[in-house]
């Protein structure tokens, strides 16, 4: 499919979202709206920015464990040796 029939479809999708009154999806059509153009990219490219997510998770999982950051430097440092 090529980005403008996605683009469509999402469209489509969003339209019956709104007819539908539910107020449960009021969050998810704002963030659509909002990052279309991401939301149509993972439907070209299969493209997700998972691998990213999971990263910044080990880098707050890493800062909790050490309860907190007072040196900036050696933070890096340290992130660098263990996930690089």
């Amino acid at each position: 499919m090529d980005r403008e029939n996605n683009s469509i479809k999402l469209a489509q999708w969003y339209n019956q979202v709104e007819k539908s009154g539910l107020k449960a999806f009021n969050t998810i059509t704002n963030k659509t709206q909002l990052n279309y153009r991401t939301v149509l990219n993972y439907f070209n490219n299969r493209s997700t920015n998972a691998s990213t997510e999971s990263f910044n998770a080990k880098i707050k999982a890493f800062r909790a464990q050490f309860r907190g950051v007072k040196n900036l430097e050696f933070f890096l440092f340290r992130l660098t040796n263990i996930f690089a």
